[in-house]
C-alpha cells in the first residue's frame, strides 16, 4: 500500500502554471499592499484562502 504523501507528490506536476500565475499575483499583491498599506491582512487572508483551496483540488484530483 503506498503512503498518502505519493497521492500528493504526484499531482505536483499539474501545478506548473500555478507558479507563474502565483508569481504574477504575489507581485500584484506586493504593489497593491506598497501604495495601501492597510490592506494587508485582507490581501494575505484572501490569498491563503486562495492557495489553500488550489492545493487541496489538486490533491484530492
Amino acid at each position: 500500500m503506498e503512503p498518502m504523501a505519493l497521492g500528493f507528490l504526484d499531482s505536483l506536476p499539474k501545478l506548473g502554471q500555478l507558479g507563474l500565475i502565483g508569481g504574477i499575483i504575489t507581485l500584484i499583491f506586493g504593489i497593491i499592499v506598497m501604495i495601501f498599506p492597510k490592506i494587508l491582512n485582507y490581501l494575505v487572508g484572501i490569498w491563503f484562502i486562495i492557495i489553500g483551496v488550489v492545493a487541496l483540488i489538486a490533491y484530492f484530483t
